[in-house]
């Protein structure tokens, strides 16, 4: 078998202001890592200090100003520092700041730019809060949206994946009227190839899609609106004209459940929620007991992009931060997906 060298991966803290250094804190502790890549954090190295104590990881720091600088050693944390004007004595846990979203975009851009240069092979995100991004003066809605745009990306799409489930969406953040309008033969279609292609690059040779309809019952045959008909399923036969197997429209209060269950390698919700929904309910656990998350399983995958992005698909959760129980478990995913595309990627040019 082939062996790959092991993959620089640039690690956002995600917004300082919620649980993402925590969880890369607890991440980087996870000494295995280092056997399957080399990570290296983009964040601050004085809120990564009290991340670190926070989360009761006994790590060291090696504060870089570049990737050359990066020891990648388990027990040492190379951390690419990031720093706003004016310091970050004023970002406060669990509190929406101008301050806090400059920092965390300054962190995502950075990754960004380190990847686009080569320096790195790939990006993982730590989640981010929107409000607090805008509040900087950054108008993206999220991290889908700012790497398409730093990267010139004009057909990308939002992959949700976990062991049983992996979801693409149409649209995403938008209302939910705007949503329904978006749902066009042109934009399904390539959404189903970025699909298509996605699968493959996660090692399925010939993937099956399933792609849901927007309207109950997939409309019975246009009893409950017209979208299945004049735009979901001409995009699935052109889709099957260029060779893809493909499924649906495929009532979308059936084919989760089918994809989970092995029908289907992968499925195309029509918005966001549609897609997000059985995702979280299969990946998040909630401990009545405890009163917390047990688990927050799942990864968010930017499609069609020049670079490998991944992430948690959770967000800051502000308010568990600094209590030490976030868990690490979705980062420690991301990475991992991050490396089996790396892997794939260099696999397919030899």
């Amino acid at each position: 078998m082939m062996k790959y060298s092991k993959p620089i991966l640039a690690i956002t803290m995600g917004d300082p202001a919620g649980i993402g250094p925590e969880i890369a804190a607890k991440a980087f502790a996870d000494f295995a890592i280092y056997d399957r890549c080399r990570p290296l954090l983009i964040g601050n190295v004085e809120l990564m200090m009290k991340a670190l104590s926070v989360s009761k990881t006994d790590l060291k720091i090696n504060s870089i100003s570049n990737v050359a600088q990066a020891l990648f050693q388990p027990g040492t944390m190379d951390v690419y520092d990031i720093c706003p004007k004016g310091g970050v004595s004023d970002i406060l846990p669990g509190v929406v700041s101008p301050k806090a979203g400059e920092l965390a975009f300054l962190c995502v851009k950075m990754a960004i730019d380190l990847a686009l240069i080569k320096e790195v092979d790939g990006t993982v995100t730590g989640p981010i809060h929107k409000e607090s991004i805008n509040a900087a003066g950054y108008s993206f809605s999220g991290h889908t949206e700012i790497y398409a745009y730093y990267t010139k990306t004009k057909k990308y799409g939002m992959l949700l994946a976990d062991e049983n489930l992996k979801v693409v969406h149409v649209s995403t953040h938008v209302s939910l009227r705007e949503a329904c309008d978006l749902v066009k033969k042109d934009r399904i279609l390539e959404v189903i190839l970025l699909m298509n292609d996605a699968l493959q690059q996660l090692g399925y040779k010939q993937p099956h899609i399933g792609v849901a309809g927007l309207n109950p019952h997939s409309s019975d045959c246009g009893l409950f609106g017209y979208e299945e008909i004049e735009e979901i399923t001409p995009a699935i036969e052109e889709a099957r004209e260029m060779g893809v197997d493909v499924d649906g429209p495929v009532p979308p209060d059936t084919l989760f459940a089918l994809a989970n269950g092995g029908k289907y390698d992968g499925c195309v919700a029509m918005y966001h929620d549609q897609g997000h929904i059985p995702f979280k309910v299969l990946g998040f656990t909630w401990d009545k007991e405890k009163n917390k998350m047990k688990s927050v399983k799942g990864v968010n995958i930017t499609l069609g992009l020049p670079i490998i992005r991944t992430s948690v698909d959770h967000g800051t959760a502000f308010e568990i931060v600094g209590k030490g129980i976030a868990s690490s478990e979705a980062l420690v995913l991301a990475i991992d997906y991050a490396i089996t595309l790396y892997n794939n990627k260099l696999k397919n040019k030899g």
